[in-house]
């Protein structure tokens, strides 16, 4: 029987697993219609408006430094501008629980730049197997992609390379100036919000279409759901659980956003999908083997 803390802990992550493994299904719903760049733009823009509302709420106040507000550009173009534009891209192509799967070598690939970058994270053997089968999974899932050859593959890539762009950022936060987590996410969402607004501006075409309901709110709801909820949730369970417990979700948002995508959207469902989902979750939980000193 759970107790209540440990409960409304649950509680909270799997809100929190829900709202990003879902994430990938909206997304897929949102550029059907609309440029990626615009879903991105939106997201940021949402999200930085939400958050910003919190921080003050709170009784905190934004920095005016240039110190501060350079660190938030680079976090903004590594951890937002880049990788939501490039799943947005990539999802053009490619369905959104492949995506969610991609998505899943990210906490793989920042144990390996953390392992060069950051002191104290050594790789060990069951590190470098679970790494190996992360990418062996990784293998099985793009492998008929690659064969189909097509938009898909560059779709994959892109995808691919989000992950690896949320690892850099994951890195570079331990790197940069300690700023209250509520202050540091929405200085980072007002920078990404700045600089994708002019390139937003002169590289998408006015639509004059109209656009879905089912489109409109959905791109609506990444920038307030899987954006600024999802932030709030996410130092709700570091603050309430630690990094640790918060870690499970590593194993649940891939699934999610398998699941979601075949059952809400219909997408097929190839063996060779759930072949690569169980190889490269297997990598994941052989990374949290510890060896006894």
């Amino acid at each position: 029987m759970f107790d209540r803390t440990t409960l409304i802990n649950w509680l909270l992550l799997m809100s929190l697993v829900l709202l990003w493994g879902t994430s990938f299904m909206f997304i897929s719903i949102s550029v059907e219609s609309l440029h990626p760049l615009t879903t991105v733009f939106y997201r940021v823009l949402i999200g930085a408006l939400i958050l910003t509302f919190v921080v003050y709420a709170k009784g905190l106040r934004l920095p005016f430094t240039i110190h501060a507000w350079l660190a938030f550009m680079v976090m903004g173009i590594v951890g937002y501008v880049l990788p939501f534009f490039l799943i947005s891209w990539g999802q053009l192509s490619v369905n959104s629980g492949i995506a969610g799967m991609i998505m899943a070598t990210m906490p793989l690939i920042t144990m390996i730049l953390a392992h060069y970058l950051v002191d104290g994270e050594n790789l060990n053997r069951y590190k470098v197997l679970g790494f190996t089968f992360g990418i062996g999974g990784i293998g099985v899932l793009l492998g008929p992609i690659f064969e189909g050859g097509g938009q898909a593959v560059y779709g994959g890539i892109a995808i691919f390379i989000a992950a690896s762009s949320y690892a850099v950022n994951t890195i570079l936060v331990r790197r940069l100036p300690k700023l209250n987590p509520f202050i540091s996410t929405s200085g980072v969402l007002i920078a990404a919000t700045i600089m994708v607004f002019p390139i937003w501006l002169f590289v998408v075409p006015a639509n004059s279409e109209a656009v879905s309901t089912l489109v409109l709110s959905s791109t609506i709801w990444l920038g307030i759901g899987p954006t600024a909820i999802a932030t709030l949730m996410l130092f709700a369970v570091i603050n309430r659980a630690g990094p640790t417990f918060l870690s499970t979700i590593n194993y649940l948002i891939p699934v999610v956003a398998f699941f979601t995508g075949a059952y809400v959207l219909s997408e097929p469902v190839e063996s060779s999908s759930i072949v690569a989902l169980v190889i490269i979750l297997s990598g994941i939980a052989l990374t949290r083997f510890r060896i006894n000193q």
